[in-house]
């Protein structure tokens, strides 16, 4: 338990500092992040026997969140050209295969892309929070994570001291629908509170933003449990000693990130 504490006061430290350092620092520090969690991705994957292309992948990853960082950051017809570069690296993995004396190839191909999308697409939207409004805002992605951490504060004492009713049993056991109520309603209660500070939307529209985290990061803290279900593993890895791995750490962001990132674009774009 003192591990797991001492850990989760460094992580909490470092996410914010990420977020207050400026644009270099929170892009650096992302693409940093989101690879290590597509690292351990297919990490994962080798252990259940599969080979995806883990020097591709990795490197599309990297190549796919910069140009897009370089885009929301200044969308000038210079960035937007870049994209072209994208169709030349990606076709790179299924060219690899062709090198490899695999029994699965478009299985390794297709789990290598798979990363891609569970992965590093999400901590794009994410990074894209910042500026949704054309220039760098850190309130938007601390935001994010304030109601994401409440959600999963709010959830666990809730559940733990409420939980009755199995929320998803066969994916997730310990989750309840009492908890996942109680989540929203600290995760809304923590939304009113920003929004005194954060006043670029008015409350109702920050509360909004913390159904949504509280909704779709639960789905997908459940969707990751399927993932480690299905290839028979407890912790993403052990990278965060007390925590797991970081995909442990980051399956809510996964879903509600592009979502989130979403209803802020129709709302600042209206």
């Amino acid at each position: 338990m003192k591990t797991r504490a001492i850990t989760g006061f460094f992580f909490i430290i470092v996410m914010i500092a990420s977020n207050l350092l400026g644009h270099y620092v929170f892009g650096a520090f992302y693409l940093l992040l989101s690879c290590l969690c597509l690292w351990e991705f297919y990490g994962l994957i080798h252990q259940s026997g599969l080979k995806p292309n883990w020097i591709t992948g990795l490197l599309n990853g990297a190549i796919i969140f910069t140009i897009f960082a370089l885009i929301t950051y200044d969308n000038n017809a210079g960035n937007q050209r870049l994209l072209f570069l994208l169709p030349i690296t990606m076709s790179a993995i299924f060219i690899q295969e062709l090198f490899k004396k695999t029994e699965a190839p478009f299985t390794n191909v297709a789990y290598t892309y798979l990363g891609l999308i569970f992965t590093i697409m999400p901590f794009t939207f994410f990074h894209a929070l910042a500026y949704v409004t054309g220039t760098f805002n850190f309130h938007f992605p601390l935001g994010f994570l304030l109601m994401l951490w409440a959600n999963d504060t709010g959830a666990y004492l809730v559940g733990s001291q409420l939980g009755k009713t199995k929320l998803f049993e066969r994916h997730s056991p310990k989750k309840t629908w009492e908890g996942f109520i109680g989540g929203i309603l600290i995760t809304a209660g923590a939304a009113v509170i920003i929004s005194n500070y954060y006043t670029e939307l008015n409350w109702q529209q920050w509360v909004w933003i913390g159904v949504l985290i509280s909704t779709f990061g639960t789905t997908g803290d459940l969707i990751e449990s399927m993932f480690k279900r299905s290839i028979n593993v407890k912790d993403s890895g052990g990278i965060l000693p007390g925590h797991g791995g970081l995909l442990d750490r980051f399956d809510g962001l996964l879903m509600a990130a592009p979502i989130v990132y979403a209803y802020l674009y129709f709302i600042t774009n209206a």
